[in-house]
């Protein structure tokens, strides 16, 4: 008994040194604001090109009631962020999903777009991220302009959940719970 307790003692003592040593590497070392930012667009990413293709193609005409766009209209628009993207870039090019309905078509779309931003966020670093860059709504830091991208492709894609919700459909980010 008097070695269990021991035992256990000692196993307590360890895993609070533990902790307290990954607290402390936290805070020597965190992670800088470039990074946390392309992590979460990483993310964001993802969850999106999932959904797209695991929406079934007859679902893609689907909008949950009036007056709002369908899941296809939902994922051409992430796909015109490539415009943002592009002119962040040095010249602004218009995304291929204009006008377009099928599945493939806009999934293509979203794959394109998506690798015009990645090389938007790949240049991202903690010294120029408060460089003005051209975006939207004019001039403005560059890590804002970023955020800005990843806070309204969230949104969007949440609505998706809906619609996905809505046929049956888990949506990435919920897969697994």
């Amino acid at each position: 008994m008097k070695n269990k307790i021991v035992s256990a003692g000692v196993a307590a003592v360890i895993a609070t040194g533990l902790t307290c040593m990954l607290v402390a590497q936290d805070k020597a070392a965190p992670q800088s604001s470039a990074t946390i930012l392309k992590a979460t667009y990483a993310r964001i990413k993802t969850n999106f090109q999932k959904a797209a293709e695991k929406m079934p193609e007859e679902n893609y005409s689907f909008k949950p009631a009036d007056g709002v766009e369908t899941f296809g209209q939902r994922v051409a628009h992430i796909a015109n962020q490539m415009g943002t993207c592009s002119a962040i870039n040095g010249q602004r090019k218009p995304s291929s999903a204009a006008g377009k309905t099928a599945k493939a078509d806009l999934v293509a779309a979203l794959s394109e777009s998506f690798a015009e931003c990645d090389k938007t966020f790949d240049a991202l670093t903690d010294a120029n991220a408060m460089e003005a860059v051209s975006a939207g709504r004019g001039m403005q830091p560059r890590i804002n302009a970023l955020y800005g991208i990843v806070v309204h492709a969230n949104e969007v894609y949440g609505a998706m959940g809906v619609y996905m919700r809505v046929k049956g459909i888990v949506p990435p980010s919920s897969e697994g719970r």
